[in-house]
C-alpha cells in the first residue's frame, strides 16, 4: 500500500476547448482504432496541448457482431456458442452468464457436481484471463527496457498451461462451448485432476518472476504509480466493479456477496486497494491470480460425484422452451459484474424475445474522458492497459 502521487483533479469530460486559451497549438491526434495499445479495434480522440491531453473522446462500435439481435433468431442451445466471442479472453465466463439467465427463468437446478464445476473452470478461466492483462499491460509501459517484454513472455507461457487443461477437458483451446442449459457438457477426464495441481504449481513458482519485474522496477513504477487515478465516488457512479472497482476501494466482488454456483461453499480473499492509480488497478489483478490458484487447488481436489447435467439427453438443450418471464443474472467476470437479462417468448418459446448484455468492459472505458485528460499522451498508453477493456464485449 502507498500514498498515490499528485492525482489529477476530475476533470470535466465535455470541456468547452472554445473556452480554452485561443493561444493554445492544440492538436488532434488518432490512436486507433487499429493500434496494439488500445487492445483491440477501438479509436480514441485525444485533443493535445503539447503533449497534455486536454480532452478525450472515445468511439467503440467497429468489432459490433449484432449479438444480442442475434439471439432473438437462434434457440437457447444454439445461443451458448456465440457468447464464447464476446469476452473472447475469458469465454467459459460468458457461457456461464447466459445459461445461468436461462436456467434461472426455467427454475432449472443444476446439480452440484456441475456447479462445483463450473466453479472451478470459471477460476483457471480467470487465471488465463489476468495473465494477458498482466502480461500486455507489463508491455505497454515497459516495453523491453523495464522488463515487460520478459513478463509478457512468461504471462503467455503460463496462460498456455491453462489453455493445455482445457483443451483436454473440452478439445478446444478458445471456444469451448463447455456449458449448456442445466449444467455442462464435457466430465472430467482421468487424472485431469493431478495435472490440474501441477500447472498451478507452475504458475504460482513463476509470480515471483513477475513482481521482480514489475512491482520491483523502477521503471515500471514511474509510469503507473499516480497514473490515471480514479477515485472511489466516481468508480460507483460509472457502475464500476471488478479488479478496477475495487484499486479504488470499491470493495464488491459478487463471487463473496452474491455467491453463486459454489462459491458459498469456499472462501473467497477480495483483495482491494484504495490508491486508485495504474498501479493499484495491476497489483489487484496479481492478487487476484494468487487468490485464484489457491481455490482451483481447494476446488478441484473436492469435485463431488453425481451428474453433470439436470437435463436427460432426449429433453437436452435443444428441446428448451421458456414462454414467458424476465430475468437478470451477474456474475464476476475477470473485469467486473458480468451481467445477462433475459426477456423470453420468442419464437413460440425456443428463443429469447430480447436479450441484453451488461458488459464490464463498456463502463471501463466510460472512465475514458475523466481519467486521461491533464496526463501526456505516454501515460494514456498505460491508463488504456490498466482498464483491460475486451472489445468484444464492448460492442457486442
Amino acid at each position: 500500500m502507498f500514498t498515490a502521487l499528485h492525482p489529477p483533479a476530475r476533470p470535466d469530460p465535455y470541456l468547452d476547448l472554445d473556452a480554452y486559451d485561443p493561444a493554445a497549438d492544440l492538436m488532434v491526434l488518432n490512436l486507433g482504432p487499429q493500434h496494439p495499445s488500445t487492445h483491440g479495434v477501438f479509436r480514441v480522440k485525444l485533443v493535445l496541448d503539447g503533449e497534455v491531453i486536454v480532452k478525450a473522446v472515445s468511439y467503440p462500435g467497429f468489432l459490433h457482431r449484432g449479438v444480442e439481435k442475434l439471439c432473438e433468431k437462434l434457440t437457447y442451445a444454439n445461443v451458448t456458442p456465440i457468447f464464447d466471442k464476446n469476452d473472447y479472453i475469458a469465454p467459459m465466463l460468458n457461457e456461464q452468464a447466459v445459461n445461468m439467465a436461462f436456467e434461472k427463468l426455467l427454475g432449472l437446478e443444476v446439480p452440484r457436481r456441475a456447479r462445483w464445476l463450473r466453479t472451478l473452470l470459471a477460476e483457471m478461466q480467470r487465471i488465463a484471463s489476468h495473465l494477458i492483462a498482466v502480461g500486455t499491460f507489463a508491455l505497454d509501459v515497459g516495453g523491453a527496457i523495464g522488463g515487460g517484454a520478459s513478463v509478457f513472455m512468461y504471462a503467455f507461457r503460463d496462460r498456455d498451461r491453462v489453455l493445455d487443461l482445457f483443451e483436454e477437458l473440452t478439445g478446444c483451446r478458445f471456444h469451448y462451448n463447455t456449458h449448456q442449459v442445466g449444467g455442462n457438457r464435457h466430465d472430467v477426464p482421468p487424472g485431469w485432476d493431478r495435472r490440474v495441481l501441477a500447472e498451478m504449481d507452475a504458475i504460482e513458482s513463476a509470480l515471483p518472476d513477475y513482481v521482480t519485474l514489475t512491482a520491483a522496477n523502477a521503471i515500471f513504477r514511474d509510469r503507473t504509480v499516480g497514473v490515471g487515478v480514479l477515485g472511489r465516488d466516481l468508480a460507483l457512479e460509472l457502475g464500476l466493479g471488478g479488479p478496477i472497482g475495487r484499486a479504488s476501494g470499491v470493495d464488491l466482488d459478487l463471487r463473496r456477496d452474491a455467491p453463486y454456483h459454489c462459491y458459498d461453499e469456499v472462501e473467497v480473499r477480495v483483495p482491494t486497494f484504495t490508491e486508485g492509480d495504474c498501479y493499484a488497478r495491476f497489483m489487484v489483478r496479481y492478487h487476484e491470480l494468487v487468490e485464484s490458484i489457491r481455490l482451483v487447488r481447494q476446488l478441484v481436489q473436492g469435485i463431488p460425484e453425481g451428474p453433470i447435467a439436470a437435463l436427460k439427453p432426449t429433453k437436452g438443450p435443444t428441446h428448451v422452451k421458456i414462454k414467458e418471464g424476465q430475468a437478470y443474472v451477474g456474475i464476476e467476470s475477470p473485469r467486473g459484474e458480468l451481467g445477462t437479462y433475459l426477456i423470453a417468448g420468442g419464437n413460440k418459446g425456443m428463443s429469447p424475445y430480447r436479450l441484453k448484455i451488461r458488459p464490464p468492459s463498456l463502463h471501463a472505458l466510460a472512465t475514458i474522458p475523466y481519467l486521461l485528460p491533464g496526463n501526456t499522451l505516454s501515460d494514456a498508453i498505460a491508463i488504456l492497459g490498466s482498464l483491460d477493456p475486451v472489445m468484444g464485449e464492448v460492442d457486442r
